[in-house]
């Protein structure tokens, strides 16, 4: 076979590969949705910020203890030999994930992602210094003068405090925070608490500050590969261009077309007008500035721009483009799924309101499948989602059995590597070392003793043998067992480490040996 040779065609406009991103500015709105959007933003926050203050039996109720190696969360303490439960709640999160995304689409993006609810708070604080979406965007326009410079920086400042804030809380996770606290000021802190306060302060800055969307369309790989667990039945915000298109303003008083013989559009036309007037954007779409990726099969002809429409003619959209205004994204969900939609479900709450001074239905956006959108059977519990579910609720329940149910006790044996055995006089003897953990929160004396075969005769010096131990500590202990001088070869035997209130027990496998 020989070299085939592909002509290509080298396009140089001379320009940059790289297009300056245009601001957002989202509109206020109100609605059950966005409700629900400032409740999870006050009750996540709220962990985050109050959760290293809470006691908890005389210590810290949320603390990740690294250089003793122990996790405090609540009453329940976790040690390095407890990293399963670890693994297996990486499990769970990523399995929940899977569950309520192919379940609801992106809902952990619009109310639960750090980076939406710490955008959230920057806009609420940006939204009472520099005034409403409209005097922002006239704000920024502007020249500067006197009153700009004094909001914009009253609102850096406002950040720069809520993000220094942010950081020592983070900090205070890993070091007891009263402590932390005590030591600002005079300042003693050490260099990689300040290092990790000022990182993690400048982090929230930019990415709520600044980045803001760029972090979900950009960095975010969640965005991209989410249409890997879409289906055509999985719940997402959508718009109903059968009832909507042509979109256009009318007065009022013209009836729904749920309410007049036009009825709704066959699902063809519809999105033929909804794909014609997104290649020809409107001049309310145009100053709305919605922007979004939006990709079509196949080579484009020449797109011939919507005819104007009667009013009678018209959908029940009326393009007062205020979906696009209040999309933290700035995408137009008119266009259909994008995946810079973090389903916030903003567009849901500002529709319905329109709609509602209309006169007309709620729900020209709302969560719907596509299948229920374009007419078609739609079935929200399929295999795929009783599969998800049974698998996390599986994890979650051997999750929650695993902790209640650890042992309080870890018990090591170690034999001497010096020696396999010492001979004296008519008995011969193996050292080795017993290592405790105690995990509990009080101390514990335990009692050890040994099992093995009668007819060797093996002793534990000095039994019965007690040791005791602080909370939370670990103890070691050099123990000794005894033989007859005849005992030859490797003989297995077990000790049996039992706390005083009989509340745990171990028991942990050894050897004994003697002359081969």
């Amino acid at each position: 076979m020989g070299n085939k040779q592909i002509p290509l065609d080298v396009l140089d406009t001379g320009g940059s590969a790289y297009v300056s991103e245009r601001k957002v500015y989202p509109r206020d709105v109100s609605g059950p949705l966005n409700r629900l959007r400032v409740a999870a933003v006050l009750w996540l926050l709220g962990m985050y910020y109050i959760f290293p203050w809470l006691s908890w039996d005389g210590r810290q109720a949320v603390l990740f203890d690294l250089p003793a190696r122990k996790f405090y969360v609540f009453g329940l303490t976790f040690w390095p030999q407890d990293f399963i439960f670890l693994a297996m709640l990486l499990m769970i999160a990523a399995l929940a994930l899977f569950f309520f995304t192919a379940l609801a689409g992106r809902l952990w993006c619009g109310y639960a992602c750090p980076q939406t609810v710490w955008t959230e708070v920057f806009l609420w604080m940006e939204s009472a210094i520099e005034g409403d979406r409209h005097k922002r965007m006239k704000l920024d326009a502007g020249p500067w003068t006197r009153e700009k410079l004094l909001r914009k920086g009253a609102k850096h400042l406002v950040w720069l405090l809520f993000a220094l804030w942010t950081g020592f809380t983070f900090v205070g996770f890993f070091t007891p925070i009263r402590d932390l606290a005590a030591r600002a000021w005079p300042f003693q802190w050490g260099g990689w608490e300040t290092f990790w306060v000022l990182f993690y302060a400048l982090a929230t800055w930019g990415n709520a500050g600044f980045l803001r969307e760029q972090v979900c369309k950009y960095m975010c790989p969640y965005a991209r590969f989410q249409s890997a667990m879409f289906d055509r039945n999985t719940l997402i915000i959508a718009y109903d261009p059968m009832r909507g298109e042509p979109r256009g303003p009318r007065k009022r008083g013209i009836a729904s077309v749920l309410e007049r013989a036009r009825g709704l559009l066959d699902a063809r036309t519809a999105y033929n007008y909804v794909f014609r007037a997104s290649k020809h954007p409107s001049a309310a779409t145009h100053a709305a500035q919605a922007k979004g990726t939006i990709t079509w099969d196949g080579e484009l002809q020449q797109v011939e721009p919507l005819p104007k429409f009667a009013p009678e003619e018209l959908g029940d959209c009326i393009d007062c483009t205020i979906c696009v205004q209040v999309c933290p994204t700035g995408i137009d969900i008119r266009n259909g799924l994008q995946y810079e939609c973090i389903a916030c479900g903003a567009c849901i709450d500002a529709c319905d309101e329109v709609m509602a001074k209309m006169g007309y239905p709620k729900g020209l956006i709302r969560y719907s499948t596509q299948n229920a959108i374009d007419g078609r059977p739609s079935r929200v519990l399929r295999p795929r989602i009783v599969l998800y579910g049974l698998i996390l609720l599986g994890l979650a329940a051997g999750w929650a059995w695993g902790v209640g149910h650890r042992s309080p006790l870890i018990a090591e044996v170690l034999r001497d590597r010096n020696a396999l055995y010492q001979q004296a006089g008519d008995h011969i003897a193996n050292g080795y070392t017993l290592k405790l953990v105690n995990k509990t929160d009080a101390a514990q004396t335990y009692r050890i003793r040994l099992e093995s075969d009668p007819a060797l005769r093996l002793r534990l010096a000095g039994e019965p043998l007690e040791l005791r131990v602080a909370a939370g500590a670990v103890a070691t202990q050099a123990i000794e067992i005894d033989a007859p001088a005849d005992v030859r070869g490797r003989h297995p035997l077990t000790l049996v480490v039992e706390s005083g209130d009989g509340s745990a027990k171990a028991r942990v496998e050894s050897a004994f040996f003697g002359p081969i």
